[in-house]
């Protein structure tokens, strides 16, 4: 049986998504909850595996059960309907991580047929927040909230982010990895400040390479403090040369968002698909 987690957490004191040895991560708090409710050892197939620091609000994982751990399942029905027993994992694993715990099972559902949290993925969208000179400095959001003591541009942030958007070899803003590709098609990038003053940036594409989002938050901050023009964000892509003037932002400010997937009867091909471009580009790599 596969199983769809809903997950959200505070990521300031992870080092990480990825399960490491000696150091706290949010999968291996989750995978420890998990392995106290259903037994055996529980691994989560996660849509994106976000870096120390980083927050989630929409993060989506798939978790593959065997015949014992599915009768292990909490039952909250005399009849052991199948469907209340998997949304009922949800509430159990918040128990077992504690009322105030920094990650939360939201919610839990059998995952359709050829659902994969990872492959099936079709866009991931993120957001950035941003305090500058104008919004100040709040205390009660210094966890989610980068602070810069400047006044930013904000017309100018959202103008050279929109040059970025579409197909395209995003080198220059991403830390390179051996075997993985930087072509990426960046499908949303905006700015808008919110009701509360920050500055926030939606960035939604396919995938995102290895600190992209905040290669490209840092890029156009450089434009809002006026070190460097609207055009030259795209002048640094094409080059596919990462530059000093471009800074990658701290972690406290990025938030996973959601996960987009297609309709069920299209899960299995599109997971496919991804699985075959991963190999292909490690094989031209």
């Amino acid at each position: 049986m596969r199983i769809r987690l809903d997950i959200a957490y505070d990521g300031t004191h992870f080092r990480g998504w990825a399960r490491q040895p000696g150091l706290r991560t949010v999968q291996g708090e989750l995978e420890a909850a998990l392995a106290r409710i259903v037994g055996g050892e529980p691994r989560l197939i996660v849509a994106g595996r976000t870096d120390a620091g980083v927050h989630a609000s929409g993060q989506v994982a798939h978790l593959d059960l065997d015949d014992h751990q599915i009768a292990r399942l909490p039952r909250r029905r005399r009849d052991n309907d199948e469907a209340d027993a998997i949304a009922a994992l949800a509430g159990r694993v918040r128990g077992v991580l504690g009322q105030y715990s920094d990650v939360s099972v939201l919610r839990a559902s059998r995952a359709p047929d050829g659902f994969d949290a990872r492959f099936s993925a079709v866009w991931r969208r993120y957001a950035y927040r941003l305090a500058d000179a104008t919004t100040g400095y709040d205390p009660l959001d210094r966890l989610r909230t980068t602070t810069l003591r400047v006044a930013l541009d904000l017309e100018a942030m959202d103008a050279a982010a929109s040059r970025l958007i579409g197909l395209h070899d995003f080198a220059a803003y991403c830390k390179a990895r051996e075997e993985a590709t930087t072509i990426r098609t960046l499908l949303e990038y905006d700015w808008r400040r919110g009701d509360d003053g920050v500055l926030v940036a939606n960035v939604r594409a396919d995938a995102f390479c290895h600190s992209m989002v905040r290669a490209l938050v840092g890029a156009c901050v450089a434009v809002g403090e006026g070190r460097i023009d609207v055009d030259d964000v795209v002048a640094i892509r094409d080059a596919r040369m990462r530059i000093p003037e471009t800074k990658v932002l701290a972690a406290r400010g990025l938030v996973l968002a959601e996960v987009g997937y297609p309709a069920d009867e299209l899960l299995a091909t599109r997971a496919e698909q991804t699985r075959n471009r991963r190999d292909a580009d490690e094989t031209a790599s």
